[in-house]
């Protein structure tokens, strides 16, 4: 899912307003929440720490991510900076979150270990079963399921 941030300061309000978009049809964008901060505790947030800000950023509705967090984070200490830059905007796409190289980097996956996939005539094949398993091991076993004498005969099927 592709999903693109909104973040405008509005000095004169003395606002910062978060804006979160999600691509539900293609290249079509819906606004899914809208969160209103006071400027003066976010840069008080910005002034004690990276995390503080992205404590303050995160709330009941608006949850994103850690990686989108550090970003829209790093985002609003830029415009807050910025005397002339009132609106910022970035996207995210969940594919290039998950991508191979991020992947790698997370040591999800092994470098040089990649499974082929079977040829179809592989996973059609029977397998040879063994008859050398221990019959003894069966002996008196109860089922936990029993199938009532009158039932197990009953079918909707004519002869």
């Amino acid at each position: 899912m592709k999903q693109k941030y909104q973040i405008v300061k509005k000095a004169d309000k003395n606002q910062m307003i978060i804006q979160e978009y999600a691509e539900l049809d293609k290249e079509a964008y819906s606004l899914l929440c809208e969160e209103t901060y006071d400027m003066k505790q976010v840069a008080a947030a910005g002034k004690t720490g990276r995390q503080a800000l992205m404590d303050i950023l995160r709330t009941r509705n608006l949850y994103p991510v850690g990686i989108y967090t550090e970003k829209i984070a790093e985002t609003v200490m830029e415009l807050l900076s910025s005397t002339d830059k009132e609106v910022a905007e970035i996207a995210f796409d969940d594919m290039e979150l998950i991508s191979q190289d991020r992947r790698k980097e997370w040591g999800f996956v092994e470098e040089g270990v990649e499974e082929a996939a079977p040829e179809l005539d592989e996973l059609i094949e029977e397998e040879e079963i063994k008859e050398d398993y221990d019959k003894e091991v069966l002996n008196g076993y109860q089922p936990s399921v029993q199938v009532a004498d009158e039932d197990s005969l009953e079918t909707d099927e004519e002869p």
